[in-house]
């Protein structure tokens, strides 16, 4: 079996967190999106939920499948959030904004009882880093605090090149709130909540996406079956 289905298998996993009347934030990006899809399945043979989407893609997509939808405005307080992530380190550290949505993932995530993360076996790491770093900036002084990100990185114990994002056009990429990403590829963070101290001081910076104490449990999918691994 390849990524793909271990993915689902994962989101398949993730359902038997979801009870009726439950309020749910929706994640986004390669893992979330057959969560959502198989959310759908479950929702139009009865089940009753309501969801908060973490992006304007997986908004779309909960309102193809039929999933009723709310705000945060109007519904502050969730239950669970289901998402995946970019790493995931075995205290349940997680790298997330691969996709672009960390800023409203950890908004969303935040506003919850509880967390679930799935993922496939390939992003259960022993240290983070190996997947660069997204730090969501703001437009305005991009290479002052593109300076000050990587003088953080350098303290921090992890120095590596950081690098703007891009799209498939060659585009700078701007994030659903308007912002941009610093893609750090530091190869290995050894300590991730001395780094995230140091990123949030930055005024540039929005969010970065190291999500740490957020994940409750994560659903892993891999040759050996699923597993679920809750957090120390």
């Amino acid at each position: 079996m390849d990524a793909e289905t271990y993915k689902r298998e994962a989101a398949a996993g993730a359902l038997d967190f979801v009870e009726p009347g439950m309020r749910l934030g929706l994640g986004t990006g390669s893992t979330a999106r057959p969560f959502v899809e198989l959310l759908g399945q479950r929702v139009r043979a009865g089940l009753d939920v309501i969801a908060v989407p973490t992006s304007e893609a997986t908004r779309a997509q909960a309102e193809a499948c039929g999933i009723p939808l709310t705000t945060l405005d109007e519904t502050p307080e969730l239950d669970l959030t289901i998402d995946g992530a970019d790493e995931i380190s075995p205290d349940l550290t997680l790298i997330k904004g691969g996709g672009g949505a960390l800023l409203r993932e950890k908004i969303v995530a935040s506003a919850s009882a509880r967390m679930i993360v799935i993922a496939d076996e390939s992003k259960w790491v022993a240290m983070l880093g190996q997947f660069a770093l997204p730090i969501e900036v703001v437009p305005f002084g991009l290479a002052a605090t593109k300076r000050a990100v990587e003088a953080a990185t350098v303290a921090s114990g992890c120095p590596g090149p950081i690098s703007l994002r891009r799209d498939k056009a060659g585009r700078t990429f701007v994030t659903d709130g308007g912002h941009f990403i610093l893609d750090a590829a530091l190869q290995r963070i050894p300590d991730p909540r001395f780094l995230a101290e140091r990123l949030v001081a930055i005024p540039g910076v929005v969010e970065h996406g190291l999500f740490i104490g957020l994940a409750n449990a994560a659903v892993i999918a891999g040759p050996e079956g699923r597993r679920i691994v809750e957090r120390p």
